[in-house]
């Protein structure tokens, strides 16, 4: 079963709704301790399955949440992307937390320019922010890459509202001027 929503495909991904197969690819990122560090901290298979599930439930309530990224090539889960709001987040981002099989490929920018076309050309949203932490150096480039810049300081809601993070973004007249120059 596979969360209801649609499918994107990019040159080289499929970017479609949270399934319960997505579950081995998703417990390994969450275990690992590079990949899990600024996505919620090491969690083990259990409480993966817990946030898949809140990913899947977000689809089916709010009509959207992040894609499962799929590599073409291979068919693996290599990641998840894409519009995220849950209740008292500080905007509407797209966020993103890869595998380590999938670092180092652009795939998080090639994602993300999908996600956020979808977000606001589907979604009607005027803004996308991306809530980063100071530290998360490779997230701030594939930030910059996609055009966002460094807005401030923010703050999350509970459990997570200790953590410190950065809210990049940008309008959506933004997003499309910058892409309009292709």
């Amino acid at each position: 079963m596979i969360a209801p929503g649609p499918t994107l495909e990019t040159a080289r991904l499929i970017l479609r709704p949270t399934a319960e197969e997505d579950l081995d690819g998703w417990a390994e990122m969450m275990a690992d301790e590079d990949a899990s560090r600024f996505i919620g901290g090491l969690q083990g298979r259990a409480q993966s399955w817990r946030g898949l599930a809140s990913m899947a439930g977000s689809w089916a309530i709010k009509g959207f949440g992040m894609f499962s990224l799929i590599e073409k090539s291979s068919g693996q889960w290599v990641g998840r992307i894409g519009p995220w709001q849950p209740e008292e987040w500080p905007g509407t981002e797209v966020g993103w937390g890869l595998h380590p099989r999938a670092w180092g490929k652009g795939y998080a920018v090639e994602a993300g320019e999908a996600a956020i076309d979808w977000a606001f050309d589907t979604l009607g949203w005027t803004d996308v922010i991306h809530c980063i932490d100071p530290g998360n150096v490779n997230s701030q480039k594939v930030a910059m890459r996609l055009g966002s810049t460094n807005l401030g300081e923010g703050r999350m809601p509970p459990p997570f509202h200790e953590l410190p993070i950065d809210i990049w973004g940008q309008s959506r007249d933004q997003w499309r001027a910058r892409r309009a120059l292709g």
